[in-house]
């Protein structure tokens, strides 16, 4: 049997917390603290504690070449390791942690970013819950609860040194962007058009032209720019309430333009799915379709290998889509919203995504706006209430 390190393990000194009867009878808060030391290695699902021997011992193993196992291991270091998956072995037993950790290797994850997307997502979370919960439901509570945020206003000079700029007179697109606000109230009693979802679909995510380069590689186009050209972010879609379409999840076909079902449900657990997505946000949970930005990291990543930069340009990806859908659904009356409050893991699951491979970092929905404001909606410009 030969052995390596696995491809990316982070270490963390970290301190953890808990009550015991044993500090109050001894004259303490009740709390007793514990430190020790975690690994965050991105090919695991969950973090692991690992000794300093360990530590020691996984650091004289090579992430790349292969080396012979000792079978002088005495101690049981090496076989621990093992067992937690953070030294990969080339026999069969311990095929599936190999593979596990291949599929980091193959896609050319920086060290950094792949801890990151590996151990910040999200599953089960009920934050919406969480919020009504404390009782936080304006601007006035959060101040309460936090103080006052910092300025709105960053001022780098005094304020007699500012050079005036001439107010511009607004444009149609000046008209439109200033229209644009987060929808939090869905009308549940209207159905969207399918040519309007077509539409918005088609404006956003389909490839407006390709131009073959070699083989079967080709350049695409889309509204929305992409780093390298690559356009790496997938669209899932939750669809509640859209004529012609049951609900369910599917995919966009950007290239066909064409919407592949995956799962087709009720309207009950279409809704559900909303709820458990969007970690139970429910002014979000009632729009008529609902898309999940799911990035293919292999794709960005197979040009920016290892790269510190490329996450932050898959990030920048979704951003940019999610702003034209927000856009688009605007000019055409509806309301809209994008949150990255989501639980990844749930979206994964339902998807059928390997989380290295393809995850979700934020999920945008659109749909017609309700008739009365029941939740409270960001509106200074008071472009929308009172509904016209």
């Amino acid at each position: 049997m030969r052995l390596r390190r696995c491809a990316i393990v982070l270490i963390e000194p970290r301190e953890r917390f808990d009550f015991t009867f044993e500090s109050i009878l001894s004259g303490g808060s009740g709390m007793s603290a514990t430190r020790e030391w975690v690994a965050l290695a991105a090919h695991l699902p969950e973090p692991v504690t690992v000794s300093v021997e360990e530590i020691a011992s996984l650091g004289t193993f090579s992430p790349t070449e292969w080396t012979d196992a000792d079978a002088s291991d005495t101690d049981g270091r090496i076989d621990s390791l093992l067992k937690k998956g953070l030294l990969v072995a080339d026999d069969e037993r311990h095929i599936a942690t190999r593979a596990s950790d291949d599929r980091i290797r193959d896609t050319h994850w920086h060290p950094y970013t792949a801890v990151v997307q590996a151990f910040g997502r999200w599953h089960g979370v009920t934050s919406g819950d969480q919020v009504r919960s404390i009782g936080i439901v304006s601007v006035a509570d959060l101040v309460a609860e936090l103080g006052e945020p910092p300025p709105h206003f960053l001022s780098r000079v005094h304020a007699d040194r500012r050079i005036q700029l001439e107010h511009p007179e607004p444009l149609p697109l000046d008209e439109l962007l200033r229209s644009r606000t987060t929808c939090r109230n869905y009308d549940t009693s209207r159905t969207l058009p399918r040519p309007l979802l077509s539409r918005i679909l088609h404006r956003v995510f389909a490839a407006q032209a390709t131009q073959p380069v070699i083989d079967d590689v080709a350049i695409l186009k889309k509204t929305s720019p992409s780093a390298g050209g690559l356009h790496p972010t997938e669209a899932y879609l939750l669809i509640q309430r859209v004529d012609g379409l049951s609900p369910g999840l599917y995919h966009y076909h950007a290239g066909d333009h064409a919407l592949e079902p995956l799962h087709l449900v009720d309207s009950d657990e279409a809704y559900a799915l909303a709820m458990k997505f969007l970690a139970h946000q429910h002014w979000f949970a009632a729009a008529h379709a609902i898309v999940m930005l799911a990035p293919r990291f292999r794709r960005s990543f197979w040009k920016y290998r290892q790269h510190a930069k490329v996450y932050r340009a898959v990030t920048l990806d979704v951003g940019h889509l999610s702003q034209t859908l927000q856009i688009s659904a605007t000019e055409f009356g509806l309301g809209a919203f994008v949150t990255a409050a989501i639980n990844e893991g749930d979206i994964e699951q339902a998807l059928g995504l390997d989380p290295m491979q393809e995850s979700p970092l934020a999920v945008c929905g659109f749909g017609w706006r309700a008739e009365t404001c029941e939740r409270m909606e960001f509106d200074p410009l008071h472009a929308v209430w009172p509904k016209a």
